[in-house]
């Protein structure tokens, strides 16, 4: 892939790109992807767009609805479609007036997956979001994620970016603090990727990085350039924020304590394991009934 110089701004692109970030272009500029929420619920259809970041990597979101701006960050090895479209959070969120801007983050879904570690330096993730948000124009607009989204929404806040109002969907203050043990952790099960039994702890993670066809290569890059949030990031949260996670989600520590520690934030919490509340309607409902108020 050629890429441009690393001070060019970003720009939206006129063509699809081979979603490795490896191929040729094809196609238009636009799709739309549709996605069967539930039987008894209508087709949701939402568009993509893909864009490129200053260091030339095509990137992609997804959009769907309108009213103020949202953006929802997915979680690691996840894409937009599997944390927000599929299971109608997005289709709940657009229905209260919303307009849902999904990325989907470097090295997972639709966008590029250099295989070069020079485009994955720290703080990468929170970059892309901010170019995103100058190039869309966005001003006034509500930013949220769930786990890997909820670390990039903090260290994006923590670094300049002011939505109006923010989403930490599974995460906690202990995972915050410590991500260099979550990275050392799924660093490892892309290392045993093909050899580890049912039961093992790396067991679950793996099945689902091959059900996203994660490329194995990309994201280990990436995962190298995550460290520990700054806890200083959170004095930044002087917006309202909505904590939220899955009665049986302890994997990145207490929501609740999280909730706590920041300035202006109530805790909700929904079915489910840091796995299935992504699945359960209740979780695009609270995020929905927290940006209405």
């Amino acid at each position: 892939m050629t890429c441009a110089s690393r001070d060019a701004a970003p720009r939206l692109v006129d063509h699809i790109s081979n979603p490795t970030g490896q191929g040729t272009a094809f196609g238009a500029r636009k799709l739309f992807v549709t996605a069967n929420i539930r039987e008894d619920s209508p087709v949701t259809e939402a568009s993509t767009h893909f864009w490129k970041a200053s260091d030339g990597v095509e990137l992609a979101y997804h959009e769907l609805g309108q009213g103020r701006p949202v953006i929802l960050l997915h979680g690691l090895f996840s894409d937009a479609n599997m944390n927000w479209i599929r299971f109608g959070h997005a289709e709940r969120i657009a229905a209260a007036g919303f307009r849902v801007i999904m990325p989907d983050l470097r090295a997972h879904g639709l966008s590029g997956r250099p295989h070069e570690p020079e485009y994955y330096p720290s703080g990468i993730l929170a970059r892309d979001l901010r170019e995103l948000v100058a190039l869309l124009g966005l001003t006034e607009f509500d930013l949220g994620g769930f786990s890997l989204g909820a670390r990039t929404t903090v260290e994006g806040v923590g670094e300049g970016l002011r939505p109006r109002r923010a989403v930490l969907g599974g995460a906690g203050l202990e995972g915050l603090r410590h991500w260099q043990r979550r990275k050392h952790f799924f660093l490892d099960a892309i290392e045993l990727f093909d050899r580890v039994p049912r039961g093992d702890p790396h067991w679950l993670s793996i099945q689902f990085m091959k059900s996203q066809k994660i490329d194995r290569v990309a994201a280990g890059l990436l995962l190298e350039s995550f460290a520990d949030t700054f806890i200083d990031w959170l004095k930044a949260f002087a917006m309202p924020t909505l904590v939220v996670c899955g009665a049986q989600d302890d994997d990145n520590g207490s929501a609740e304590e999280l909730a706590a520690t920041l300035p202006d934030a109530i805790f909700r919490q929904v079915p489910g394991t840091h796995m299935s509340s992504v699945t359960r309607p209740e979780l695009g409902e609270a995020i929905a009934e927290f940006l209405s108020a």
